[in-house]
């Protein structure tokens, strides 16, 4: 049985626990949000790899690792995301449930004391973070971009993304770009921190088999020492048609073409229609028994991959396939076409029962993982209603055929980004 609670600690910040005593670990979460800029994109994609390698407690990896093999073998983790429009910089510390301890220890507590420590007090040397460690963080920034940027597939997805919502904050990499990161300073990264801890919209969360008390303690004695807050206009900006179609064909060296498609759907959080919407989405390309997979791959042989997938943030739905160039332009029509077909209701029942099973069999298995949990109650930090898994599946089962139809009938090309080989164009 899961246990959920949600109280404010103070404005602008969440707290969330999700208990689940089927598990023999837990998992506590600072999540800051921020709306996504240009300007201040890599700043602030730096601070959670930074924060999470010391604390002024700890102040180097050989003494924040002892501390952790202490908690037997705890870790701590950063990320960084988009949700819609918005940045999401995330610090996460796991380790056993504290009735596995064997002293007795809360290992809960000390966890998220940790994670405070890390979080409020880093290891500031004259007001900045330290130089060796600056300067490390950029460049692993810097290769995690390169290697984005190395495998094509999800490089042609982000130009079609940065290509499609050029004029809209989603547009910006997570990290910002390769170029703004080298030129980040040191006394910029300070200032990100404290504008962050200030500003952001922040979610906390503890997840697993866990007493979140402590946690929940340990967070609101933290920001009391801030006074207060003032929270960025966390909001993200939805257009709901396209105006006209933009065609961009880059050229690379690569073996294989890849043709993304980009397509306004006209709904998003928190719209009634959004459980249409992806249930469309799944029968059209999100399953091995959806239009795109059997006709675009498999009966056509058009492509070597062909999916489709909806978020539903900003209202979006990418179609994303592997094509060689003289096939690029027939693929095109091809989805296009099997598109119309769903738009005409042109598809039977058991289409839409398998897309139903899929959705809703991946709705069950998030609760086999407290990765999965933390992903599930990050996406409905803006939803109307805070849902649980179960509560989603059964809205899938609910959406009925007119629905599929009318949620399709919404959708308009955006943008088709082409990636062809040196020497080669989309015919």
């Amino acid at each position: 049985m899961i246990g959920i609670e949600q109280r404010a600690i103070c404005d602008g910040v969440n707290f969330r626990s999700i208990r689940d005593m089927k598990f023999k670990t837990m998992r506590i979460s600072a999540h800051l949000i921020v709306p996504m800029s240009r300007q201040t994109a890599a700043e602030n994609a730096l601070l959670p790899f930074l924060l999470s390698r010391a604390s002024r407690e700890y102040p180097d990896f050989t003494k924040l690792g002892q501390r952790l093999a202490e908690l037997y073998g705890a870790s701590l983790n950063a990320d960084v995301q988009k949700l819609g429009d918005l940045q999401v910089l995330s610090l996460s510390a796991s380790g056993i449930a504290d009735r596995y301890a064997l002293e007795g220890e809360a290992i809960s507590g000390e966890l998220a004391k940790l994670l405070c420590s890390i979080l409020f007090d880093p290891p500031l040397v004259d007001g900045l973070f330290p130089e060796d460690g600056f300067e490390q963080e950029k460049r692993q920034t810097m290769e995690l971009i390169d290697s984005e940027y190395s495998d094509k597939r999800t490089y042609a997805r982000q130009r079609c993304e940065a290509i499609m919502c050029a004029d809209e904050p989603y547009g910006v990499n997570r990290y910002g770009g390769k170029e703004d990161i080298a030129r980040v300073e040191r006394p910029a990264l300070t200032a990100a921190w404290k504008r962050l801890l200030d500003t952001a919209k922040i979610e906390l969360m503890v997840l697993g088999d866990c007493d979140p008390a402590p946690v929940y303690e340990g967070f609101r004695a933290a920001f009391e020492t801030l006074g207060s807050r003032k929270t960025a206009d966390c909001t993200t900006k939805v257009v709901r048609s396209a105006e006209k179609i933009n065609t961009v064909t880059e050229k690379m060296d690569v073996a294989q073409g890849k043709l993304v498609m980009g397509f306004r759907t006209g709904t998003a959080t928190p719209d009634e229609e959004v459980p249409a919407t992806r249930l469309m989405a799944a029968l059209f390309g999100g399953t091995p028994n959806s239009k795109l997979f059997l006709n675009v791959r498999e009966k056509l042989s058009l492509c070597y991959y062909c999916s489709a997938s909806y978020n539903s943030m900003k209202g979006i739905m990418l179609v994303q396939s592997g094509v060689e160039v003289k096939n690029m332009e027939r693929a095109k029509e091809e989805i296009l076409r099997q598109l119309d077909e769903v738009k005409q209701g042109n598809f039977d029942e058991s289409e839409v029962e398998a897309a139903k099973m899929s959705l809703c069999n991946s709705y069950r298995t998030l609760s086999d993982s407290l990765g999965g949990l933390e992903n599930w109650y990050l996406s409905q930090t803006f939803a109307s209603h805070s849902q649980q898994p179960e509560e989603a599946a059964a809205q899938i089962n609910a959406v009925t055929r007119q629905e599929i139809i009318d949620a399709a009938n919404r959708v308009t090309l955006d943008t088709v980004y082409c990636l062809v080989g040196n020497g080669e164009d989309a015919q």
